[in-house]
């Protein structure tokens, strides 16, 4: 039986500090966006297409056979902004696909469980510390107005040495990605992820990548990082 729950503030979980984005290198508005009314109506509408070529896709799965099923034994993997499509070429043990839309998440065959949940509003991440081997987010990060406090979530779920993969490419939803992200290119693109990876306490060093470069469609950039084999996370300010 599949299983659809909507996010809730969990007791036992500290959520994320809006304090924890204060040391954001970024100018103001830079994560405002020209849509700036509630995320839920404008991901209402069910989208059950691509939004990448099928070369990109193919890429996205190479690099998740890669970073995470070959590494990773019985993968347990949360898909950030998850929809209908998880891009794994086969199904991870547990793969967690957190997104917007009821009716893509249940539609989505590698899932093994399916939170609604915007991360925009709250993102605080209903599962446990340490709980996932590896966290995904395919051509999403640049509709995150919170990314920081996005990040630090992601690191607090990973177990020691987990890894954060971010794919992107060329193509968004304008009025709803951020405007630092429209006002730059590829190249800018890759190093705004890869500062939200390098300010956001926990993880490593980030490692950028175009992914198919000879590929004669969409390009496939990705950013990730691991999660530094550390203490807990904190990200309240002193």
């Amino acid at each position: 039986m599949r299983r659809l729950r909507t996010a809730s503030p969990a007791r036992g979980r500290r959520s994320c500090n809006s304090r924890a984005i204060d040391h954001s290198p970024f100018p103001p508005g830079f994560f405002a966006r020209s849509d700036q009314a509630p995320d839920a109506a404008f991901y209402a509408i069910e989208r059950l297409v691509t939004h990448i070529d099928d070369a990109a896709i193919a890429a996205v799965s190479a690099l998740y056979d890669r970073m995470i099923l070959d590494r990773y034994a019985d993968a347990a993997v949360l898909d950030l902004c998850s929809s209908w499509i998880s891009h794994f070429s086969r199904r991870p043990r547990r793969l967690a696909a957190l997104g917007m839309n009821a009716a893509e998440l249940e539609a989505n065959p590698m899932a093994t469980e399916r939170v609604v949940c915007d991360l925009n509003l709250d993102p605080t991440l209903p599962f446990d510390d340490a709980a996932f081997d590896a966290v995904t987010c395919c051509v999403s990060v640049d509709y995150l107005t919170r990314p920081f406090d996005v990040f630090a979530e992601a690191a607090r779920v990973l177990r020691p040495e987990g890894v954060f993969v971010c794919t992107f490419s060329n193509r968004c939803f304008p009025t709803k990605a951020i405007n630092g992200w429209l006002s730059t290119d590829d190249r800018g693109h890759c190093a705004i992820v890869a500062t939200y990876f390098a300010e956001t306490p926990g993880f490593g060093p980030p490692e950028v990548r175009l992914e198919n470069p000879s590929a004669p469609g969409d390009p496939l950039f990705a950013v990730w990082a691991h999660r530094a084999p550390l203490g807990p996370i904190t990200t309240d300010s002193a």
